[in-house]
Protein backbone atom coordinates (compact mmCIF):
# COMPACT_ATOMS: atom_id res chain seq x y z
CA UNK A 1 0.00 0.00 0.00
CA UNK A 2 1.56 3.60 -0.78
CA UNK A 3 1.39 6.02 1.62
CA UNK A 4 1.63 9.37 0.63
CA UNK A 5 4.44 11.95 1.36
CA UNK A 6 4.93 14.61 3.92
CA UNK A 7 4.85 17.97 2.19
CA UNK A 8 8.07 19.39 3.57
CA UNK A 9 11.55 18.32 1.56
CA UNK A 10 14.41 17.94 3.21
CA UNK A 11 18.15 17.28 2.07
CA UNK A 12 18.38 13.88 3.04
CA UNK A 13 16.03 11.70 4.85
CA UNK A 14 17.05 9.05 7.50
CA UNK A 15 16.30 5.20 6.55
CA UNK A 16 13.85 3.98 8.73
CA UNK A 17 16.43 1.50 10.89
CA UNK A 18 18.13 5.41 11.41
CA UNK A 19 14.96 7.05 12.10
CA UNK A 20 14.11 4.97 14.93
CA UNK A 21 17.57 4.77 16.12
CA UNK A 22 17.34 8.53 17.14
CA UNK A 23 13.53 8.76 18.24
CA UNK A 24 14.93 5.08 21.17
CA UNK A 25 18.05 7.47 21.99
CA UNK A 26 16.67 10.86 22.42
CA UNK A 27 13.62 9.16 24.24
CA UNK A 28 16.15 7.45 26.55
CA UNK A 29 18.14 10.26 27.23
CA UNK A 30 15.29 11.95 28.63
CA UNK A 31 13.68 9.37 30.42
CA UNK A 32 13.45 9.20 34.27
CA UNK A 33 13.33 5.20 35.73
CA UNK A 34 11.61 6.79 38.71
CA UNK A 35 8.23 7.64 36.61
CA UNK A 36 8.80 4.71 34.29
CA UNK A 37 8.10 2.78 37.29
CA UNK A 38 4.93 4.09 38.23
CA UNK A 39 3.62 4.05 34.03
CA UNK A 40 4.72 0.12 34.57
CA UNK A 41 2.37 -0.37 37.04
CA UNK A 42 -0.31 1.39 36.00
CA UNK A 43 -0.49 -0.51 32.30
CA UNK A 44 -0.02 -4.00 34.97
CA UNK A 45 3.53 -4.36 33.80
CA UNK A 46 2.68 -5.07 29.89
CA UNK A 47 5.46 -2.73 28.68
CA UNK A 48 8.72 -1.31 29.26
CA UNK A 49 8.32 2.87 29.80
CA UNK A 50 11.33 5.34 29.61
CA UNK A 51 9.88 7.07 31.71
CA UNK A 52 8.44 10.26 29.64
CA UNK A 53 5.15 11.93 30.80
CA UNK A 54 3.03 12.98 27.70
CA UNK A 55 4.09 16.34 27.84
CA UNK A 56 8.00 15.62 27.27
CA UNK A 57 7.07 12.55 24.75
CA UNK A 58 5.19 14.87 22.31
CA UNK A 59 7.39 18.00 22.71
CA UNK A 60 10.51 15.56 21.64
CA UNK A 61 8.31 13.97 18.50
CA UNK A 62 7.69 17.93 17.73
CA UNK A 63 11.29 18.79 17.49
CA UNK A 64 12.10 15.20 16.14
CA UNK A 65 9.73 15.78 12.77
CA UNK A 66 10.75 19.30 12.37
CA UNK A 67 14.41 18.50 12.31
CA UNK A 68 13.70 15.22 9.90
CA UNK A 69 10.78 15.33 8.19
CA UNK A 70 8.52 12.50 8.31
CA UNK A 71 9.30 9.43 6.01
CA UNK A 72 6.59 8.47 3.09
CA UNK A 73 5.55 5.40 1.40
CA UNK A 74 6.52 2.39 3.01
CA UNK A 75 9.54 3.70 4.67
CA UNK A 76 6.60 5.20 6.83
CA UNK A 77 4.79 1.71 7.52
CA UNK A 78 8.54 0.71 8.25
CA UNK A 79 9.13 2.94 11.12
CA UNK A 80 5.91 2.45 12.75
CA UNK A 81 6.35 -1.19 12.07
CA UNK A 82 9.87 -0.50 14.13
CA UNK A 83 8.23 1.80 17.15
CA UNK A 84 5.75 -0.98 17.74
CA UNK A 85 8.36 -3.75 17.56
CA UNK A 86 10.22 -1.98 20.55
CA UNK A 87 9.53 -2.89 23.92
CA UNK A 88 8.60 0.77 25.26
CA UNK A 89 5.67 2.33 25.29
CA UNK A 90 6.32 5.65 24.52
CA UNK A 91 8.06 4.25 20.91
CA UNK A 92 4.32 3.02 20.35
CA UNK A 93 2.99 6.63 20.87
CA UNK A 94 5.46 7.97 18.60
CA UNK A 95 4.72 5.63 15.63
CA UNK A 96 0.74 6.37 16.50
CA UNK A 97 1.45 10.41 16.63
CA UNK A 98 4.08 10.05 13.01
CA UNK A 99 1.46 8.32 10.99
CA UNK A 100 -1.61 10.79 12.52
CA UNK A 101 0.12 13.63 11.18
CA UNK A 102 -0.01 12.53 7.75
CA UNK A 103 -2.97 10.38 7.70
CA UNK A 104 -5.41 13.02 5.92
CA UNK A 105 -3.06 11.74 2.99
CA UNK A 106 -3.22 8.45 3.09
CA UNK A 107 -5.17 6.36 0.51
CA UNK A 108 -7.98 4.58 1.44
CA UNK A 109 -6.12 1.32 1.53
CA UNK A 110 -4.40 2.59 4.64
CA UNK A 111 -7.39 1.30 6.87
CA UNK A 112 -4.82 -2.64 6.03
CA UNK A 113 -2.18 -0.51 7.96
CA UNK A 114 -4.19 0.60 10.88
CA UNK A 115 -5.56 -2.59 11.62
CA UNK A 116 -2.59 -4.10 11.55
CA UNK A 117 -1.37 -1.69 14.52
CA UNK A 118 -4.61 -2.18 16.17
CA UNK A 119 -3.63 -5.77 16.34
CA UNK A 120 0.03 -5.21 17.50
CA UNK A 121 1.02 -4.76 21.34
CA UNK A 122 -2.54 -4.08 21.84
CA UNK A 123 -4.00 -2.73 24.86
CA UNK A 124 -6.39 0.05 25.65
CA UNK A 125 -4.18 3.09 25.38
CA UNK A 126 -3.49 2.44 21.39
CA UNK A 127 -6.50 0.39 20.23
CA UNK A 128 -8.65 3.78 21.30
CA UNK A 129 -5.79 6.21 19.82
CA UNK A 130 -6.03 4.21 16.63
CA UNK A 131 -9.90 3.98 16.70
CA UNK A 132 -9.65 8.17 16.31
CA UNK A 133 -7.35 7.25 13.49
CA UNK A 134 -9.59 4.88 12.22
CA UNK A 135 -13.05 7.49 12.12
CA UNK A 136 -10.86 10.20 10.72
CA UNK A 137 -9.95 7.83 7.93
CA UNK A 138 -13.66 6.60 7.63
CA UNK A 139 -14.94 9.95 7.23
CA UNK A 140 -12.58 10.87 4.45
CA UNK A 141 -13.58 7.06 3.05
CA UNK A 142 -16.92 6.29 3.97
CA UNK A 143 -17.21 3.66 1.59
CA UNK A 144 -14.55 1.60 3.39
CA UNK A 145 -17.06 1.25 6.95
CA UNK A 146 -19.71 -1.38 6.26
CA UNK A 147 -17.23 -3.90 4.47
CA UNK A 148 -14.58 -3.04 6.58
CA UNK A 149 -16.66 -2.87 9.74
CA UNK A 150 -18.83 -6.27 9.34
CA UNK A 151 -15.18 -7.97 8.98
CA UNK A 152 -13.87 -6.89 11.90
CA UNK A 153 -17.22 -7.55 13.80
CA UNK A 154 -16.86 -11.12 12.37
CA UNK A 155 -13.42 -11.58 13.47
CA UNK A 156 -14.13 -12.77 16.96
CA UNK A 157 -11.14 -10.21 18.09
CA UNK A 158 -12.66 -7.79 20.72
CA UNK A 159 -10.48 -4.83 20.19
CA UNK A 160 -11.43 -5.06 16.43
CA UNK A 161 -14.71 -5.12 17.66
CA UNK A 162 -14.48 -2.25 20.30
CA UNK A 163 -13.44 0.09 17.45
CA UNK A 164 -16.61 -0.96 14.92
CA UNK A 165 -18.32 0.46 18.36
CA UNK A 166 -16.52 3.51 18.62
CA UNK A 167 -14.90 4.88 16.10
CA UNK A 168 -18.01 7.23 15.58
CA UNK A 169 -17.24 9.25 19.05
CA UNK A 170 -17.13 12.41 17.50
CA UNK A 171 -19.75 12.00 14.40
CA UNK A 172 -22.61 13.57 16.48
CA UNK A 173 -25.28 13.84 14.32
CA UNK A 174 -23.40 11.95 11.34
CA UNK A 175 -23.57 9.03 13.07
CA UNK A 176 -24.97 5.67 11.58
CA UNK A 177 -27.23 5.05 14.59
CA UNK A 178 -28.52 1.66 12.79
CA UNK A 179 -25.05 0.36 12.88
CA UNK A 180 -24.00 1.55 16.26
CA UNK A 181 -27.06 0.06 17.91
CA UNK A 182 -26.54 -3.26 15.91
CA UNK A 183 -23.19 -3.62 16.68
CA UNK A 184 -23.71 -2.87 20.35
CA UNK A 185 -26.63 -5.93 20.02
CA UNK A 186 -24.50 -8.20 18.54
CA UNK A 187 -22.24 -7.91 21.63
CA UNK A 188 -24.44 -7.98 24.12
CA UNK A 189 -23.89 -10.87 25.57
CA UNK A 190 -20.60 -10.82 25.53
CA UNK A 191 -18.30 -10.91 29.17
CA UNK A 192 -15.24 -9.33 27.72
CA UNK A 193 -15.06 -5.72 29.86
CA UNK A 194 -13.77 -3.84 26.58
CA UNK A 195 -16.78 -4.22 24.88
CA UNK A 196 -19.50 -4.02 27.48
CA UNK A 197 -17.42 -0.65 28.63
CA UNK A 198 -16.83 0.26 24.46
CA UNK A 199 -21.03 -0.33 23.71
CA UNK A 200 -21.93 2.23 26.68
CA UNK A 201 -19.19 4.72 26.10
CA UNK A 202 -20.89 4.87 21.96
CA UNK A 203 -24.00 4.73 23.20
CA UNK A 204 -23.59 7.49 25.94
CA UNK A 205 -21.67 10.00 23.63
CA UNK A 206 -24.50 9.16 20.98
CA UNK A 207 -26.90 10.40 23.72
CA UNK A 208 -25.92 13.84 23.41
CA UNK A 209 -26.95 14.13 20.07
CA UNK A 210 -30.49 11.95 20.40
CA UNK A 211 -31.18 11.21 23.96
CA UNK A 212 -34.69 9.47 22.52
CA UNK A 213 -32.74 6.87 20.33
CA UNK A 214 -30.40 5.73 23.10
CA UNK A 215 -33.05 5.12 25.66
CA UNK A 216 -35.59 3.54 23.68
CA UNK A 217 -32.90 1.11 22.18
CA UNK A 218 -31.77 0.54 26.02
CA UNK A 219 -35.46 -0.27 26.46
CA UNK A 220 -35.69 -2.55 23.90
CA UNK A 221 -32.19 -4.40 24.67
CA UNK A 222 -30.64 -6.72 27.00
CA UNK A 223 -27.45 -5.00 27.65
CA UNK A 224 -24.86 -6.08 30.15
CA UNK A 225 -25.35 -3.73 33.48
CA UNK A 226 -22.11 -2.18 32.76
CA UNK A 227 -23.65 -1.01 28.98
CA UNK A 228 -26.66 0.19 30.74
CA UNK A 229 -25.39 2.27 33.35
CA UNK A 230 -22.73 3.91 31.10
CA UNK A 231 -24.84 4.44 28.07
CA UNK A 232 -27.61 6.02 30.36
CA UNK A 233 -25.08 7.57 32.79
CA UNK A 234 -26.28 11.51 31.42
CA UNK A 235 -30.18 10.47 31.05
CA UNK A 236 -32.92 9.93 32.43
CA UNK A 237 -33.32 6.47 33.76
CA UNK A 238 -36.88 6.50 35.04
CA UNK A 239 -38.63 5.79 32.28
CA UNK A 240 -36.09 2.37 31.18
CA UNK A 241 -37.47 -0.40 32.22
CA UNK A 242 -34.99 -3.06 33.97
CA UNK A 243 -34.70 -6.36 32.19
Amino acid sequence: MALSCHPFTFAKMLTPTEYYTLVRETFRAHGNPDTAQGQMAYMRNQFEFFGLKMPQWMGLTKRIHTENGIPEGEDLKKLVRLCFEDEHREMHYFGLETLQKVLKKQPPECIEFLEELILTRSWWDTVDWINKLVGLHFRQYPELIKPVTERWMASGNFWLQRVCLIFQLTYKDKTNAVLLFDYAERVAASKEFFLQKGAGWALRQYAKTNPEAVVDFVEKTKLSPLTRREALKHVGRTSVRQH
